[in-house]
């Protein structure tokens, strides 16, 4: 079956959207597919093609699509309401069931994305450390806010955006991932307010840290008073009820959390962290506006998302979900590898628990720098198509990734195995 119609649905959006599409990575050559339904792990386009989807919603959908106890919750709130704009019982319950399961949340602030809780994140550890540098990881994605739009893609000295002015990006420092010993250097040579960093690079490539790496990041920040934050948008509720943190066994000092902290599929984000630290956006403590740290905005908890995100939160505390989705995980990392090693490919697989990074390069990259330098672009490009056009669809054509979500099962994981044999086979050597 063809794509006719979404050829049509892109002819339409080109005339009405920059590019046709509403973020960059949604586009696919020559065009996008455009879904019709998802169920489960797979999506259905317009012109009827069913695709198991490993994209699942950026990765926050870590059930799946429309998984029964999400729909149930939505109908129960929808009628009692989706905004108020005053305060409710359910963003008292929500913020309660953060803290619960957060090892570093004492106290918790709600935002519409993770952008937004990058941004009050950064605020924050300006404001209480009295210092404005910021550390943030080469490769390393906290959304679009200005002042760490810096460093995202190879080559890291060129600017992320057009309209980024130097004053927004002068004070933040590019650090390599999985380099103690720089970072000590940067450190010892600058005061910084905080380091950012995603436990796992997410966009950089699925890159998991080293042993000793992000416990190493704990104890320098600590030496030189810097405060520590962990950007687990991705990671939060993805690698163990409590997260990264959690699953590392390494607590920061702010945690930014997004999409599955709304259960999935809607928009979220959250700030977290230590009480007085937190204590900073409180306008009764801190009269003066020059004291505190400005937080709002007219969605933020909704009744829609606090509901919905306590019930599906309550549901991963439960634990279940992960040694399903952390073995199907670790099946594709070793499958692919196997697969590639085989047919002399020059290509690996990254990542830990349920996320999968495939690299098209000649060793296994420890940081962004690596997975970009030397890469096979258009292998990985080629990899990304034969992969749709066998009805497959993973993150990114230039740096393809998989998140797993409980839906899938090792019947699928499979599939995508013996699709990419069938790839590496065409490809030996390469």
């Amino acid at each position: 079956m063809g794509t006719e119609n979404s050829r049509k649905l892109y002819e339409r959006a080109m005339k009405v959207m920059p590019a046709g599409v509403s973020y960059a990575i949604r586009y696919f050559e020559p065009y996008p597919i455009y879904v019709k339904r998802a169920s489960g792990c797979r999506v259905y386009d317009v012109d009827g093609n069913e695709y198991v989807d490993y994209w699942v919603g950026h990765g926050a959908l870590i059930m799946g699509h429309n998984p029964p106890i999400m729909l149930k919750a939505l109908r129960g709130i929808i009628e009692v309401g989706t905004h108020f704009g005053l305060p409710h019982e359910y963003e008292v319950e929500f913020a309660e069931q953060v803290v619960k399961m957060v090892p570093s949340a004492e106290m918790v602030r709600f935002t519409n994305s993770g952008t937004e809780a990058n941004m009050y994140a950064i605020r924050l550890a300006r404001a209480y450390t009295k210092r404005v540098k910021i550390g943030k990881m080469e490769g390393g994605w906290h959304g679009g806010y200005d002042a760490l739009h810096v460093a995202v893609n190879y080559p890291f000295e060129k600017p992320e955006s057009a309209g980024l002015t130097e004053g927004a990006t002068k004070d933040t420092i590019p650090l390599p991932f999985n380099d103690l010993e720089t970072i000590s250097k940067v450190m010892r040579g600058n005061e910084l307010a905080c380091i950012i960093v995603e436990p796992i690079l997410g966009a950089g490539g699925c890159i998991p840290p080293e042993d000793g790496f992000l416990q190493g990041l704990r104890e320098l920040c600590d030496d030189y008073d810097t405060l520590l934050i962990f950007d687990e948008v991705i990671t939060g509720f993805r690698l163990s009820p409590g997260g990264a943190q959690q699953y590392y066994g390494v607590k920061p000092d702010i945690t930014v959390l997004g999409k599955a902290v709304g259960g999935g599929g809607l928009s979220i984000g959250a700030v977290c962290g230590r009480r007085d630290i937190m204590e900073l956006m409180d306008h009764i403590k801190y009269k003066d506006k020059s004291e505190r740290v400005f937080h709002g905005g007219t969605y933020v908890a909704n009744p829609l998302v606090s509901y919905v995100g306590t019930i599906m939160l309550r549901e991963y505390e439960k634990g279940y979900i992960y040694p399903h989705i952390n073995k199907l995980g670790e099946k594709l990392r070793n499958g692919l590898e196997e697969v590639f090693s085989k047919y002399n490919v020059n290509a690996h697989t990254t990542g830990d628990g349920s996320m999968v990074g495939i690299h098209f390069t000649k060793k296994k990259p420890k940081n962004a720098r690596e997975a970009s330098e030397g890469k096979n672009e258009e292998l990985a490009k080629e990899y990304h198509r034969f992969l749709l056009e066998n009805k497959i669809i993973v993150v990114k054509p230039t740096l393809p990734h998989t998140f797993i979500s409980y839906a899938h099962t090792e019947r699928e994981i499979q599939q995508l195995i013996d699709v990419t044999e069938e790839f590496a086979k065409k490809h030996k050597g390469e």
